[in-house]
């Protein structure tokens, strides 16, 4: 099996499989649409439109991880730094539509797949440790920037498993899933590392140049201190 980042090709998992993440897709974006309303405002809408762009450029550049297996920018943690975790997931699920209807990369029938493994897994997982790790470490271009790597790595690691479960679901070749899910989590190791740097690079550019549109310097805060009155 050829790994190409993780864009999944027609019959690779079998029809019921897909047709069954394909409607848990469009209930999910349905959700994030409905979310995404109360974030939208002057600042974040034309965020919304940049960040799609800027991620379906990146993703049409590969580059070359092990011989024969190449990777690009999923997108899931920049997204969730610059637009929101619903936002976010909306921009992906845009970028990859778009991809597979107007350049074929990624099966239709696979469309609902792809989605969930990118767009929702992906950015749920980055959104979850960008939220985690912006309460330890500082909210400044370099704390961002650190947190955009680390959130990439495993963010894109945890989204290559959800390929693992739907082949161990409908899988149509008869290969180990213990080797599947190794080959995938290494080679996405190396795949995130080199998103990470993309989107540290990008989300920190950003926070030093307008901090007031990035959304996780906005959003994701500290926890506040509790006071407890001690009686006198």
């Amino acid at each position: 099996m050829d790994t190409v980042a993780m864009h999944i090709a027609n019959g690779i998992v079998n029809g019921p499989v897909s047709a069954v993440f394909a409607l848990f897709a469009a209930a999910a974006l349905a959700l994030c649409v409905y979310k995404a309303r109360a974030d939208l405002d002057e600042r974040l809408a034309p965020m919304a439109g940049l960040v799609a762009a800027f991620i379906f450029a990146v993703q049409m550049l590969n580059f070359q991880v092990l011989p024969g297996v190449s990777g690009h920018l999923l997108g899931g943690t920049l997204a969730v730094i610059l637009a929101g975790p619903w936002v976010g997931a909306l921009c992906v699920s845009t970028v990859l539509i778009v991809q597979c209807l107007l350049f074929a990369d990624g099966g239709l029938t696979a469309i609902g797949l792809n989605i969930t493994n990118m767009a929702l897994i992906g950015t749920a997982a980055g959104y979850l440790l960008v939220a985690g790790l912006l309460r330890v470490l500082p909210k400044s271009p370099a704390g961002l920037g650190a947190t955009a790597l680390i959130a990439s790595i495993i963010s894109v690691t945890v989204a290559s498993q959800g390929f693992v479960l739907e082949y161990a679901l409908g899988g149509t070749t008869e290969l180990s899933i213990p080797t599947i899910s190794a080959t995938m989590a290494g080679v996405h190791v190396l795949i995130g590392i080199g998103e990470g740097l993309i989107a540290a690079t990008t989300v920190a550019t950003v926070a030093r140049v307008r901090p007031d549109l990035v959304y996780a310097l906005r959003h994701f805060r500290k926890p506040a201190a509790v006071e407890i009155a001690v009686p006198a």
